[in-house]
């Protein structure tokens, strides 16, 4: 897998103001980077794979292509919850394509950099790189996630590594 690309611009993230696809997670409402997404499926059988991080569910095949799926319930420490007919698997390209499942897929939504706030300062101990902004889209908060930081920690680079090789060995 390769890693995410850094954005050129050096901007900080509250300035990236633009248009973010936003789903829940348990309780919560999330957006991420229209341009980062590719497709958006209803969810199908996955073929798991052994010795993967619970997150990783396994793989998905896309029109001929195998695609690792992570549920970000898993990935983000969240109770585990039945998928439903509003469970859907967000297709994103981070180097590579990764589908992620998410509990409900809401609207696209145009957010203006001055709507976007940087994360709250939780302390040292609570990583939020992962953190874009704070998305503020009439009285709602929508948590904008840098997607390839989600999806590029090691444990996970490695675990997706797995996937891809156990998908392309002949069986």
């Amino acid at each position: 897998m390769q890693t995410a690309k850094l954005d050129s611009s050096n901007r900080p993230a509250a300035a990236q103001g633009g248009k973010y696809l936003t789903f829940s997670l348990a309780s919560e409402e999330y957006g991420l980077e229209i341009l980062k997404v590719r497709e958006i499926i209803g969810i199908m059988d996955i073929t798991s794979i052994p010795q993967v991080p619970d997150y990783v569910k396994g793989v998905i095949n896309l029109r001929g292509k195998v695609i690792p799926v992570v549920d970000l319930r898993l990935k983000f420490g969240l109770e585990p919850a039945p998928y439903t007919e509003q469970t859907c698997i967000v297709v994103v390209d981070v180097g590579s394509l990764v589908g992620v499942i998410v509990d409900t897929v809401q609207e696209v939504l145009d957010i203006d950099a001055s709507q976007i706030d940087p994360p709250p300062p939780l302390g040292a101990a609570v990583n939020t790189s992962f953190i874009l902004g704070m998305g503020k889209f009439k009285d709602d908060v929508k948590i904008l996630l840098d997607i390839d930081k989600v999806l590029c920690s090691e444990e996970l680079e490695a675990a997706l590594e797995e996937v891809n090789q156990a998908a392309a060995s002949p069986a």
